[in-house]
């Protein structure tokens, strides 16, 4: 039996970061997680690419542009959707995860999902840099993971 799975060795990697500016104190603490991580796994910072977008509905095109130049193994998708007073919540995060996902599948490039969806400030705050961790961390070694297990399909 052939078992295919990833690890987080991340020295010859070249990943792309598309990150959302809108909720900035939280998506900035996704950013340095996902740094941190790619670092402590071995990927340089010149094997990185970081693309500041205005909010979370931008990053599905950003991340799909990126993957289509063939220049980078991942693209990881950081944001912070936090719900308000109106359905507005909903369409962010639908359209922005099934667009990630269209993306991911039109250009056989893995995209790893850091954008959070969250009912209040403090849920992101806890998810980006509190007890629940840094999500962007782990979508920083769900990418690494991905494109090592993608490359032994090959």
């Amino acid at each position: 039996m052939r078992v295919l799975q990833g690890d987080h060795t991340a020295r010859d990697m070249r990943i792309a970061i598309v990150v959302s500016r809108f909720n900035a104190s939280i998506t900035d603490a996704l950013l340095q997680g996902a740094l941190s991580a790619l670092e402590e796994h071995g990927c340089r910072q010149e094997q990185i690419t970081v693309a500041h977008v205005p909010g979370a509905l931008e990053i599905p095109i950003t991340a799909k542009k990126l993957a289509s130049t063939r220049a980078y193994d991942a693209i990881l998708c950081l944001g912070a959707v936090v719900r308000g007073e109106t359905y507005h919540f909903e369409i962010v995060a639908n359209e922005t995860s099934r667009g990630m996902m269209q993306a991911m599948l039109e250009t056989n490039i893995p995209m790893t999902m850091g954008v959070i969806t969250v009912e209040t400030m403090e849920q992101a705050q806890s998810r980006s840099s509190g007890k629940m961790g840094n999500k962007g961390y782990e979508a920083a070694l769900g990418a690494i993971e991905m494109v090592n297990l993608l490359r032994q399909c090959e």
